[in-house]
């Protein structure tokens, strides 16, 4: 029971919704009224400020990470449920019960879930999405081909159980899927850059 008990829970952190809350707390708006209309750290800072946006990045990472390590804690660390509560609290960002299932793009969930769950191939492609977004200011872009070649690095460099990087493959091409709508703006060269601050 404790298995099935951790999926669940994986997802409801994965529903607190930290951008959409640290917005209405410190300036009454709500997020998904502004800039891109996202809950997540990139249209928090953008939209509200430096401050928040870190914030927001940090506490969705920790959600992540804190999901996968009491699946672990609950089921002896056994793979198949450490990888299912990877995926749920990813699913949770993005599909919120909280917000009516409109979330975010899940990114940051995914960082603190992997960090547990993979953290070579994770610092790997973090440095990769540092160099995309030094290069070109695209936190889309960056977070596109980061989350591509993930489950490469994972099955390249850990060999994990076949759980592990079933759930790298299934995570990675989830982020992609829900940037498909940056992915049409890069396209036709109106996606926004990144830049420190409110826009």
């Amino acid at each position: 029971m404790l298995g099935p008990l951790s999926i669940v829970i994986a997802y409801l952190l994965g529903g607190i919704p930290f951008g959409f809350l640290l917005v209405k707390f410190t300036k009454g708006a709500d997020v998904r009224e502004s800039g891109s209309g996202n809950i997540g750290a990139t249209n928090v800072l953008r939209t509200t400020g430096r401050v928040a946006g870190v914030a927001t990045l940090l506490l969705d990472i920790a959600k992540g990470y804190v999901a996968v390590w009491l699946a672990a804690k609950l089921t002896g660390g056994a793979p198949e449920w450490t990888s299912l509560a990877a995926l749920a609290v990813m699913a949770g960002h993005a599909y919120p019960v909280f917000l009516k299932f409109q979330g975010g793009k899940a990114v940051a969930t995914f960082i603190g879930a992997f960090a547990y769950l993979a953290f070579l191939p994770l610092a790997a492609v973090l440095l990769l999405f540092v160099a995309v977004v030094a290069v070109t200011r695209y936190i889309s872009a960056a977070s596109i081909l980061a989350a591509a070649a993930f489950p490469f690095g994972v099955w390249m460099i850990l060999h994990p159980p076949v759980q592990v990087t079933a759930a790298a493959f299934i995570a990675g091409a989830f982020v992609v899927y829900r940037h498909k709508s940056n992915w049409a703006r890069l396209r036709t060269g109106v996606e926004n850059r990144f830049s420190w601050g409110p826009q």
